[in-house]
């Protein structure tokens, strides 16, 4: 089972990335409503081999299910017009090559992070 730590603000991220720890960070943007983010927590995430890949990193969902001020500040840093996305951090800076917009398969999810 995969867990995630919920994030709410950018200053929440900030703080998280600015003590990384040595680990990849990935970010998962994540709505209620959104059927892509359904698909990737019900198959994507739930691949055995996924979930092996994903065991040293440190793993924050943003639920921008309401639409808050915060959530639409953090969709904005990223240039974000809708979940799901996911974006990947090393050392603070973000891996842009690594940045998933969209539904992807456990294959492609793994062809990507590789």
């Amino acid at each position: 089972e995969i867990s995630f730590q919920k994030i709410h603000s950018i200053k929440e991220l900030d703080t998280i990335l600015s003590h990384p720890k040595g680990k990849i960070v990935m970010v998962d943007f994540y709505a209620k409503w959104c059927v892509s983010c359904k698909e990737l927590d019900n198959i994507t995430f739930k691949d055995p081999k996924v979930l092996q890949s994903l065991k040293g990193y440190l793993l924050l969902k943003v639920d921008v299910t309401n639409n808050t001020q915060d959530d639409k500040a953090l969709m904005k840093r990223f240039n974000l017009f809708g979940p799901p996305a996911l974006i990947f951090f090393k050392n603070g800076k973000e891996l842009k090559n690594k940045r998933i917009i969209c539904y992807k398969s456990p294959d492609e999810f793994l062809e990507i992070i590789k």
